[in-house]
């Protein structure tokens, strides 16, 4: 018995620990991606599904294993296809990641800083002061803030501003009886985009029921893409920021002006 143990551990090599570990960090990764959301319960079907197809084969039912054989054999690509959303989400969580380690060590090894928020002063502050307002007022509003414009996404759910970003131009988009109140306001390099743009709505099992559209698609865009949101209540006025699919509530005026001075 101590013989068996024995060759079996001989056969175990190192690089047989870093792919058992890069599996488990895989696996760790997209858990954290799907947790809360519908694609657990379709992760548990294809799992049922896969199993049942097992069951059937070993029993030799061959009408059965025919018919379960011909979808796993076409599984991969219907799992794309369901699962759009999450290896997105995935890829571009690595890809972050990458991006903001790779500018970290050329600020290391070139001994150069990040600028200072205040040249962004300018134009988070009418920002603020209009989320300020539009708190004060319970006025609805989404602002999300890209790192890019993607035309044929939003262009084509709202209709394109263009303009400079203005404390007056904000409340005048999400004023009650405008007709450019209802979705987004798409901002970009401080430029206001598009206004009205409708935004994938979060799938998330784990989200509060008293959350509304706003707060849904504000988390939607930002669990695919890497943009952030600013929220306004128009139940209580509440200010709220998302990122990552993560969201802040109940700002104050001065926790929002730091959160985008770090951010934008």
């Amino acid at each position: 018995m101590d013989g068996l143990d024995f060759n079996l551990l001989s056969g175990f090599r190192l690089l047989d620990f870093i792919d058992i570990l890069l599996v488990a960090i895989i696996i760790y990764y997209i858990y954290s991606l799907i947790k809360g959301t519908i694609a657990v319960n379709i992760l548990i079907g294809v799992g049922l599904f896969y199993g049942i197809y097992l069951v059937v084969k070993q029993m030799e039912m061959r009408l059965l294993t025919e018919i379960f054989g011909g979808f796993i054999s076409v599984g991969s690509i219907a799992l794309i296809v369901v699962f759009q959303q999450e290896i997105r989400r995935f890829l571009l969580h690595i890809g972050k990641n990458i991006s903001l380690r790779r500018k970290k060590f050329f600020w290391t090894i070139f001994g150069t800083k990040k600028s200072t928020h205040a040249d962004n002063t300018e134009y988070i502050r009418p920002i603020v002061e209009a989320c300020q307002n539009m708190s004060r007022s319970k006025t609805g509003a989404l602002l999300v803030f890209s790192r890019y414009f993607d035309e044929e996404y939003y262009q084509t759910s709202g209709t394109t501003i263009d303009a400079p970003i203005s404390k007056r131009l904000l409340e005048t988009i999400f004023f009650k009886n405008s007709p450019l109140h209802d979705g987004a306001v798409i901002i970009v390099d401080f430029r206001i985009m598009t206004a009205s743009s409708v935004l994938p709505l979060s799938d998330s099992e784990d989200l509060p029921p008293q959350f509304g559209l706003r707060h849904r698609a504000a988390i939607g865009v930002t669990e695919v893409s890497e943009a952030i949101a600013v929220i306004v209540s128009e139940e209580t006025g509440e200010i709220s920021f998302a990122k990552d699919g993560n969201i802040n509530m109940n700002l104050t005026a001065e926790e929002l002006e730091k959160i985008l001075n770090e951010e934008l």
